[in-house]
């Protein structure tokens, strides 16, 4: 874990944010951007991680400057008990995270080693990998640093190999659209992805040198990771209609390397869901340690990969940005725009006025998700929710229950 006094610098967080970028996840949403052809479908991907990107970036400078975890920062527009919510919501969510992250790279380890020496047990992978998760957790604090840094360079230079035979395949400009999915949809997934680590990134930013090397090193490294891992999924998708990376890297014959780049990436990248879960549970029970919160989250979620079908991974993703997008369009509306709430405060218990108006950015949300928007679901979300937090927080003054 993280040390209290321990501040990370420009390189540390390129490198974080990179290795949490690179996942098997994240090039199988790539592919469901597919049916909108080759160039389109990088259109989408740069200009929903350029717009999602950098809304993240905005709740990491709120954690660099008040030197807070993400879900303590919410207490600035919503009070005291209110992150108590929040936090296990972000629990769950990240619970969910771990169990997807873990599920799809078992699945995706089994494809290749039935492929090398013809053993089928997903099972035996999800425990494998839920208990590499672990130690990486376990020995966080010794030489962590250095470790990611290797790991995600080693990653970086599989993933150049592997986008090097997707993008052999000449036709893959040409491949007209299917239209399986509308601009705004996959904007949308752009979006979200980024927006995912949103109520994430704060615990890692306070522990930031500088406000600008937390920023623009987690903005690089995020950006050019994930959008490079869509851009992947995307390609792999249109040459050979199946957006699993494995297979693409059995037809090349990385063997060995090919099971690196799938336990690795999802080591990295589930190392960080647990640890905020993590901190998000002492953010209500304070008093236990952040490894052993953390170790518990991989447990639980390793069982939850156990159990659980894979089926409704988009619906998943939506429920995210439908929950966090009007949570944090108040927040940063709040911070950034109004200035008048700027720190975390223990004499506000509940601002019922904040919390009416994340409610209606949830159901606004699922309304845009409806009418399949060019702009998607987000923006016009975050836009109209912290449009109506702005005209309506002088009157919320008697919507707060304080301590007297």
């Amino acid at each position: 874990m993280i040390k209290d006094k321990e501040k990370l610098g420009f390189w540390t967080f390129v490198f974080l944010w990179f290795g949490a970028a690179v996942s098997i996840a994240e090039i199988m949403t790539g592919g469901l951007i597919a049916p909108l052809g080759f160039k389109v479908g990088i259109i989408v991907i740069l200009l929903g991680h350029l717009i999602g990107t950098g809304i993240l970036i905005l709740g990491g400078i709120i954690g660099s400057r008040e030197k807070v975890p993400a879900m303590t920062s919410t207490n600035i527009s919503f009070g005291v008990y209110s992150t108590y919510l929040f936090s296990i919501l972000n629990i769950l969510q990240l619970i969910g995270w771990t169990a997807i992250m873990i599920k799809v790279a078992a699945s995706s380890v089994n494809l290749i080693s039935q492929s090398l020496w013809d053993v089928n047990n997903v099972l035996v992978y999800i425990i494998l990998i839920g208990v590499l998760t672990i130690l990486w957790l376990y020995f966080g604090n010794a030489g962590m640093k250095k470790l990611n840094i290797t790991a995600v360079s080693l990653l970086f230079i599989l993933t150049l190999v592997l986008g090097s035979i997707i993008f052999k395949d000449k036709t893959l400009l040409t491949k007209a659209a299917t239209g399986g999915i509308s601009f705004g949809g996959a904007l949308e997934l752009s979006i979200v992805m980024p927006l995912s680590w949103l109520p994430l990134i704060a615990d890692y930013t306070r522990f930031a040198r500088s406000e600008k090397g937390g920023a623009y090193g987690s903005f690089i490294g995020y950006f050019i990771g994930s959008s490079w891992m869509f851009i992947i999924g995307l390609g792999a998708a249109i040459v050979s209609n199946n957006s699993d990376p494995s297979v693409m890297m059995l037809a090349a014959n990385l063997g060995i390397a090919a099971l690196g780049i799938v336990v690795l990436s999802t080591v990295t990248t589930t190392f960080l869901d647990v640890y905020s879960a993590g901190v998000s549970f002492l953010n209500i029970v304070p008093k236990l340690g952040e490894k052993k919160i953390g170790i518990i989250m991989t447990v639980i979620g390793t069982l939850m990969a156990i159990i659980i079908p894979m089926e409704n991974y988009e619906n998943f993703l939506y429920a995210i940005g439908s929950v966090f997008a009007p949570l944090f369009a108040v927040l940063i509306t709040d911070y950034f725009i109004i200035k008048k709430n700027t720190k975390v405060k223990s004499d506000v218990l509940i601002n019922w006025g904040a919390i009416f108006v994340w409610i209606i950015g949830i159901v606004l949300y699922y309304w845009f998700i409806k009418l399949d928007l060019v702009l998607g679901a987000t923006m016009p979300d975050m836009v109209i929710t912290g449009f109506i937090y702005l005209i309506s927080w002088r009157m919320m003054s008697k919507w707060k229950l304080t301590i007297k």
